[in-house]
């Protein structure tokens, strides 16, 4: 958020009328304005309540929570041995087949594996690492031969297992994978081999000690014909825990965050496996070398392979979500129990959550995790759809993966920024261990990066929002294009005149009250924040048209000039989903003064991105100055009015101590003010409190 004490330069009269005018409109709008935190919290609660009341339960227990201080060796042994507790609770197959004992619950899956964040990052990583990839991998690339085979011991956790696709020459790059799997027909084997050192397995949850499987991700080769990446189930230690002929690896030690994960590398030479170790729902190795599938273009059969492992994505979203909704119900909470200065009072300090720096700084970041929790329940209803069958169509699974690739960048670096204001908030308080936020920080510092680099995610946003784009004129004549071309320059010019009402020009002196107005209305900001996003692509798309007719380097070159808008529209584009659903969430509201509360919270969070992209909506003529000054002193005067209801939105999350598990935020700082403030007021009613240097120099000037 930009900080609106710089508008200082604004001469004073102007700034005086502007934010009297804002104050009235908010006044006209205020009402009784309250928060059931009761019904709120049933809403943010989602579509799979019932099973997030019950996962959060689970996490309560101390034997689930990490313990800080741990030698690398003793957070390794303790992870491991929560994920048996969590089988013997039945708390992580819902997702797995009725067939071998699971509940064919996709979204109810998700919902209770997201809440172990609470509990400990790395037991919820290493739990999504055992079940959500590797035991995924056989469930989604698999057939019922490898169900029955394979699902029983990973449901178990007798057999522990890594997912084996990132390289270290090819992270995100999956499709460019060194490692090969050769068919052999004579032995009616695979032969799976590491060519080079950057070819090794790299960054592999269970790799480092405790897996004894691994699902391979490598180029599948027969009759001399390579048919592109595919995925084998490759055993990698023996029941000792040393490795199978074969097979090295390398731990990665000690990381950033997560260690109670023991990630490691892993290589292969020319390890054989049975062919029916391939798993092969959607491309198969007959006994004579003969390679079919049901999926005829190799470029759709592989993102179709990798589209069934998007879960991964969608569980990030919503840890990341749920962690800073975590961090600000710890800020938030100390916010409104620690004193400092005295500047209303001579005798009372103030609450540091009165400042309207504070605020500015906790209350904008409330407004963007309840965006990302009402996101994330809509991405969990599209992805139950998509893997339940009841949506399952080519053009629902690539916008599930679009949404995975919109959503989970977002959420991941807001809650990097989250916690680090948060702690930043608490002071040298937040700075201690026990109060967790150091530690989360830590720990989601990976979200970023892994399950796909977020700005390479954006960038296949990107590319998707350019092909949607380029679609409505596959079939175009010339004189549809023309039209096109007069239609966006006739469109710059309307902006540019100040003909629109929101783009009121330099020149207009009209009420800012009016321009209030206007940007409180959710047709406006829906028109802002999508005018953002379609002329960002439009133009993209325009500097992209000659790439069709140069060649393959200078077409790339072309790509590359643009690649930093692409992702710039891309997260343009996944700001507004957010929005679009925190609209779609306020819609749902019954409670009148709840409503009002998350009003407010709705139009600091949308205006907030206005606010962040003012430049582009100045630049391009979509706002005037003057406008613009008004977003800032709109939201300044909503932030204040949200200030009396941020605890009430911070609880309704629904965390309690024994989730949040930090010191400060349990009602011992209001205990210490407390006893603080007792301790003056009772000696100044003693009259034995010393006389203030500064009160007796001045009491001798008179």
């Amino acid at each position: 958020m930009v900080d609106t004490a710089t508008r200082g330069q604004l001469n004073k009269r102007e700034t005086t009328s502007v934010e009297a005018e804002v104050e009235a409109q908010i006044e006209e709008t205020s009402g009784a304005a309250s928060v059931d935190v009761e019904s709120l919290g049933r809403q943010l609660l989602g579509t799979w309540a019932d099973v997030r009341r019950e996962a959060r339960e689970n996490v309560k227990d101390p034997a689930l929570h990490n313990v800080p201080g741990l030698t690398l060796t003793e957070q390794r042994e303790r992870t491991l041995a929560q994920l048996h507790l969590l089988v013997e609770r039945g708390a992580v197959h819902r997702a797995f087949p009725k067939s071998v004992g699971g509940l064919e619950d996709n979204g109810g899956n998700i919902t209770g594996f997201e809440e172990l964040v609470a509990a400990d990052p790395s037991l919820q990583i290493k739990a999504g690492v055992q079940w959500g990839l590797f035991g995924s991998a056989v469930l989604h690339l698999g057939t019922e031969y490898h169900h029955k085979t394979f699902l029983p011991a990973i449901m178990s956790l007798e057999i522990p297992g890594a997912f084996a696709m990132t390289e270290i020459g090819h992270g995100s790059d999956v499709a460019s994978v060194a490692t090969t799997a050769t068919y052999d027909p004579e032995s009616q084997e695979f032969v799976i081999h590491t060519p080079f050192r950057g070819a090794w397995k790299e960054y592999l949850g269970n790799a480092g000690l405790h897996g004894r499987a691994a699902t391979v991700f490598a180029q599948l080769i027969t009759n001399g014909v390579n048919h592109g990446v595919h995925c084998f189930y490759v055993p990698i230690r023996d029941e000792d825990l040393n490795f199978l002929p074969g097979i090295g690896g390398e731990d990665d030690g000690l990381k950033g965050g997560l260690n109670g994960i023991d990630n490691g590398r892993l290589h292969f030479t020319n390890v054989r496996i049975p062919r029916v170790n391939l798993l092969n729902k959607y491309g198969d190795v007959a006994e004579d070398g003969t390679y079919t599938s049901s999926i005829d273009s190799p470029g759709r059969r592989f993102f179709t392979m990798l589209g069934t492992l998007v879960q991964g994505r969608v569980s990030l979203d919503g840890a990341a979500a749920a962690v800073s909704a975590m961090a600000l119900a710890i800020a938030v909470t100390y916010g409104n129990q620690r004193r400092q200065f005295n500047a209303g009072s001579d005798t009372d300090e103030e609450v540091i959550l009165d400042y309207q720096r504070h605020q500015r700084r906790l209350i904008p970041r409330l407004a963007t995790t309840y965006a990302m929790n009402f996101a994330h329940d809509e991405f969990l209803v599209k992805f139950d759809s998509v893997f339940s069958g009841a949506a399952d169509t080519d053009e629902d699974r690539q916008d599930l993966e679009t949404l995975a690739a919109a959503l989970k960048p977002l959420s991941t670096w807001a809650a990097l920024d989250i916690l680090q204001e948060a702690r930043e908030a608490c002071g040298g308080a937040g700075f201690i261990a026990e109060n967790r936020l150091v530690g989360l920080r830590a720990d989601l510092d990976i979200y970023v990066t892994f399950e796909g680099d977020n700005n390479i995610l954006l960038q296949l946003v990107a590319k998707r929002l350019l092909t949607d784009y380029s679609s409505k004129f596959k079939t175009a004549d010339a004189g549809a294009l023309a039209r096109y071309v007069v239609e966006q320059t006739a469109a710059r010019a309307y902006h540019g005149t100040g003909l629109r009402t929101l783009a009121q020009s330099v020149s207009d002196f009209g009420s800012t009250a009016r321009s209030v107005q206007s940007l409180r209305d959710t047709n406006s900001q829906r028109e802002l924040l999508t005018d953002r996003v379609e002329a960002m692509i439009a133009e993209i798309a325009q500097k992209l048209r000659p790439a069709s007719r140069m060649s393959k380097k200078d077409a790339a070159d072309l790509f590359n000039s643009q690649q930093n808008n692409l992702i710039e529209a891309a997260r343009a584009h996944a700001e507004l989903l957010q929005w679009e659903a925190f609209t779609r969430a306020l819609e749902k509201v019954e409670d009148v003064g709840t409503k009002q509360v998350l009003s407010w919270l709705h139009d600091v969070f949308g205006l907030g991105l206005i606010e962040k992209h003012l430049a582009w909506y100045l630049i391009h003529g979509r706002l005037s100055p003057r406008r613009g000054q008004a977003v800032s002193a709109y939201l300044d005067r909503l932030i204040t009015r949200l200030r009396p209801h941020a605890q009430d939105l911070v609880d309704a999350f629904g965390y309690g101590p024994e989730h949040l598990r930090a010191t400060i935020a349990t009602g011992v700082e209001a205990e210490r003010q407390n006893e603080a403030r007792e301790y003056y007021r009772a000696q100044r009613a003693s009259g034995s409190a010393p006389i203030d240097e500064k009160a007796l120099k001045a009491k001798k000037r008179k």
